[in-house]
């Protein structure tokens, strides 16, 4: 089995660390385990860690007060959930939902802040890599937007 800081040099969103920047980061992660249909986290709920899926899937959703609720994305192996960790005031913006048996690394949200403020290059590289998927997740929101909404303008 791998340990934390193994995992997350086998990933894009980390590569551009050197190993003590990984091990900097690794030091604040733990694994965690959810089973189906158990939250990960809650929209509004605080957002204390950043989750990269080992195994698994999280179902990104949102509440709609009348209508229920609308699964908007789902997140697989590799992936990474809860980017509101490092956005004030540090609160989860939507749900995150395990749809099957889950794995993550939990990155702490306190400690990775700490360590990028102590490490500025260390914290150019976080907030890069994250600005690189939420930039994509939006595209990919603008397009479901635009297939949900094609007839109607």
């Amino acid at each position: 089995m791998k340990n934390i800081k193994e995992v997350l040099s086998d990933l894009s969103f980390f590569s551009d660390m050197s190993d003590e920047m990984l091990e900097f980061i690794a030091a604040c992660g733990q694994n965690m385990h959810f089973s189906p249909d158990e939250y990960v986290g809650r929209e509004s709920g605080s957002a204390d860690y950043l989750f990269v899926i080992t195994k698994g899937n999280i179902a990104v959703q949102l509440e709609h007060p009348t209508k229920g609720t609308f699964t908007i994305r789902s997140l697989h192996d590799g992936e990474i959930a809860g980017f509101s960790w490092i956005i004030p005031p540090y609160r989860m913006q939507f749900d995150l939902k395990a749809r099957e048996h889950t794995s993550v690394v939990a990155l702490d949200a306190g400690c990775v802040r700490k360590k990028c403020e102590e490490d500025h290059h260390l914290g150019y590289l976080m907030m890069k890599q994250s600005a690189i998927i939420m930039n994509k997740r939006l595209e990919d929101t603008r397009v479901q937007l635009m297939d949900i909404y094609s007839g109607r303008v």
